[in-house]
């Protein structure tokens, strides 16, 4: 495996693992991989992600806004609101 792809697959390990009604930042996965610097990486893995065992959605920015998403900004507003994940009302 190369370092890219242990790295891409660390983090959709890690985006599999947040619970509905939950949500880390970019940073925080970035910092759960080893590498807090990587917040960007992360946001490319999230946007090209079609996975719908991986809840990208649950991704966010450090600020609390919700950030883009594949599928449409609104739907993950959506999708964060279904799950009565606060601030997204």
């Amino acid at each position: 495996m190369t370092r890219q792809g242990s790295f891409k697959t660390r983090v959709l390990d890690i985006v599999r693992e947040i619970p509905k009604g939950r949500t880390l930042s970019y940073k925080q996965v970035a910092e759960l991989t080893g590498h807090p610097a990587a917040f960007r990486a992360v946001g490319n893995i999230m946007s090209k992600n079609h996975d719908p065992e991986i809840p990208c959605h649950r991704v966010v920015r450090s600020d609390g806004k919700p950030g883009g998403y594949n599928r449409g900004r609104q739907r993950k507003k959506f999708l964060l609101r279904k799950e009565s994940v606060s601030g997204f009302e």
